[in-house]
């Protein structure tokens, strides 16, 4: 079931989602070569914790009952979604995908961003590029009357105009009292088809794309999923609400950018 926030839950998900802005902030301050994605971990638990939330992220099962052990996602170069932090070293031209949730006042936020570590080449940057201008358009289909089909195909379309591989194993979803519900949200699909846009949706729109392929392998680890030709993938994700004229976007990447400047992708 889809269940229609108010204007006063709408706030409580802005605030929340503030938040991951916020922690995405402040690891951007830190994301450069020689650091480790388990110190970027730590860094956003405390940075959370200390603004008297919870990392949504942490202990929060897969299909087979095995917990998330960490509080942000950090998927490096390959990797497309959910890698586990821990003793990588991030090089100069890596690239890394930060996933953040929290929970405050009972609501979640949700946000991700593929940073750049250091040098990283034109090819990559311009899939990070695509990638996050994929987003915006899709949101900008974010509205009533429409449907969850005009998203999926302004963000498909946009990307493989590029030839990049759009994921189809994984895709965004509702959001509000619980960090993943109704209904899902296909980053690819046919205009004019799928579930009705209403004002009072909350949504998280996260494109995940592809430099070549869109196969993908998933790691021993059970959660970890990466590009099966080993290629650069990209990943990032806005909580919105539907109002009746235009989207809302509830999450910001106001922080990341105000701290990489003229860097920002």
């Amino acid at each position: 079931m889809v269940y229609l926030k108010t204007d006063e839950e709408i706030e409580l998900l802005r605030a929340s989602n503030d938040l991951v802005g916020q922690t995405l902030g402040e690891l951007a301050k830190v994301i450069k070569p020689g650091i480790t994605t388990k110190k970027l971990d730590c860094i956003a638990e405390e940075f959370i914790r200390d603004h008297g939330a919870f990392p949504t992220f942490k202990g929060y099962p897969n299909p087979n009952g095995t917990p998330f052990p960490a509080s942000i996602c950090t998927s490096v170069n390959e990797q497309v979604v959910h890698g586990i932090p821990g003793d990588v070293v991030l090089k100069d031209g890596d690239i890394v995908s930060v996933d953040c949730g929290t929970m405050l006042n009972g609501f979640c936020g949700d946000s991700a961003y593929t940073f750049c570590v250091g040098e990283v080449s034109e090819e990559v940057r311009k899939l990070l590029r695509v990638t996050k201008e994929s987003l915006y358009l899709g949101i900008e289909n974010a509205v009533p009357g429409k449907r969850l089909g005009d998203i999926g195909y302004a963000v498909q379309t946009h990307c493989e105009k590029n030839s990049y591989g759009v994921v189809r194993e994984f895709v965004g979803h509702g959001i509000g009292r619980e960090m993943h519900e109704e209904p899902m949200v296909p980053n690819y699909g046919r205009r004019g088809t799928g579930v009705l846009l209403k004002n009072g949706m909350c949504i998280a729109i996260e494109p995940m794309i592809t430099l070549r392929s869109r196969q993908l392998v998933m790691e021993d680890d059970g959660w970890t999923v990466r590009t099966k030709d080993h290629m650069c993938a990209a990943h990032f994700e806005h909580t919105i609400a539907i109002r009746k004229s235009s989207a809302d976007i509830l999450s910001t990447f106001r922080y990341v950018e105000d701290v990489l400047g003229d860097n920002a992708i």
